[in-house]
């Protein structure tokens, strides 16, 4: 059995989930997010590098969620690959975000997008990379993984929820479902912390126009009834 353990930790099959403290995981080498709450499940934020899957259907919201953090790091270039639609420079703005540091590529071929995503975490000069690529195989996270190391960058894998035995060797994975006040969030996988309950985080401090108000508490204006 331990034999066995061993082989899929060195396959990064398998997570060995402790304390962060005794991996040495601190708020330091994290920045926030941008939400309190999320902030508090990840123990500070999301990491300085490293792999951080979003596991979600397109179209819930999911980009605002990144948003935050992304207008905070801009010393270097935010990079986006594959959007599934396209990046709107107005919500970009509305966000925080400069536009001079912003990069959209549109690959022709998901090998051609894996190729691109790996220069641009290496070069050193990216803050952090999006990309959007449902199938991945176990040597692609790995590859994305080093590239992340070397150029201190952060990837964001945005993909619809897979359903696979084994998951991929990333730093982060979290799962996403739509909610009337912003995102429910899964942490499926952490390195060096253990996975959590869904929770909501709310997006209304920063787009409160978005926030569906509560039909209870909606008010019925007084019909006056008809007198027979």
């Amino acid at each position: 059995m331990n034999e066995l353990i061993t082989e899929l930790k060195n396959k990064h099959w398998l997570w060995q989930g402790t304390l962060a403290s005794c991996h040495g995981v601190s708020e330091t080498t994290k920045h926030t997010t941008g939400y309190p709450v999320l902030d508090q499940k990840l123990m500070g934020g999301f990491p300085h590098s490293g792999v951080v899957e979003l596991q979600s259907p397109v179209g819930i919201g999911e980009l605002r969620l990144l948003l935050p953090y992304l207008a905070q790091k801009q010393q270097r270039l935010t990079v986006f690959i594959n959007p599934p639609s396209p990046i709107h420079s107005e919500a970009l703005i509305y966000a925080g975000l400069t536009l001079d540091k912003v990069r959209v590529l549109t690959p022709k071929t998901p090998k051609d997008a894996l190729w691109a995503a790996e220069q641009c975490l290496k070069s050193g000069a990216c803050e952090q990379v999006l990309l959007w690529q449902n199938n991945l195989e176990v040597h692609h996270a790995r590859r994305l993984q080093v590239a992340s190391t070397t150029g201190q960058c952060v990837q964001f894998l945005l993909r619809r929820p897979q359903q696979q035995i084994f998951s991929l060797p990333v730093t982060l994975s979290l799962q996403l479902q739509p909610a009337a006040h912003g995102i429910t969030v899964t942490i499926k996988k952490y390195k060096g912390a253990w996975p959590s309950e869904p929770f909501t985080v709310p997006y209304q401090e920063h787009w409160p126009d978005l926030i569906q108000p509560d039909t209870d508490s909606v008010v019925v204006p007084f019909q006056r009834q008809k007198q027979g």
